[in-house]
């Protein structure tokens, strides 16, 4: 790829589906905080989150050329990390399904006791389960936001370019997505911890 970066996917997808593993590069490192914060949504689960960016992304590649417009390539890779969840999300329930070998569960034995009691813990999975269940409620208008900013860590302008806001649009989302938020934890779970939202 060029020293000069087209500012734009379209051209960076033409350019990638030509094979340029540069362009692809640049597409991946403007995405990633996106397909990272819809991966943590769709699974609930931020330390798989990783395996399925990376399986998104492969699958990407593989059929870059099924894109017939750039400006469209956003949408499509969301798609993908759907799909990379729903699989994996198909994987686990066969796998539930099916009785724990032996090796299993001397595995489990090798597993060192957490910090926490067993109950905190569980206690602890319960109410990140509930409120991303809340989150996931929100309309995808604050939904997006809100997860790229506070489960994917991103700052306030790499929301703007991810999603195409203005600064002043992104922040009127983000305030009412909290407002929102703050008033459905409130009604799921009680005062104390809806205040301590993000």
């Amino acid at each position: 790829m060029s020293l000069d970066v087209p500012s734009n996917d379209t051209e960076l997808v033409r350019n990638a589906q030509k094979g340029d593993r540069g362009a692809f590069e640049e597409l991946v490192r403007r995405t990633s905080r996106l397909v990272h914060a819809r991966v943590c949504l769709e699974s609930g689960d931020p330390q798989r989150a990783e395996d399925f960016v990376q399986e998104t992304y492969l699958r990407a590649w593989r059929s870059l050329r099924d894109v017939a417009d750039g400006r469209g390539f956003r949408p499509w890779l969301l798609s993908i990390a759907q799909n990379v969840c729903i699989d994996a999300y198909r994987r686990d329930h066969r796998q539930r399904r099916s009785a724990p070998s032996r090796a299993d569960s001397e595995a489990l034995n090798l597993v060192p006791h957490p910090s926490r009691s067993p109950y905190e813990e569980l206690a602890r999975s319960e109410l990140r389960d509930r409120v991303l269940a809340i989150l996931r409620s929100l309309p995808d208008e604050y939904r997006m936001p809100l997860t790229l900013r506070y489960l994917g860590g991103a700052d306030y302008e790499t929301i703007r370019l991810q999603l195409g806001l203005t600064d002043g649009s992104l922040r009127g989302l983000l305030n009412r997505g909290l407002q929102l938020l703050r008033a459905e934890l409130k009604r799921a779970l009680g005062p104390q911890v809806a205040g301590g939202a993000p």
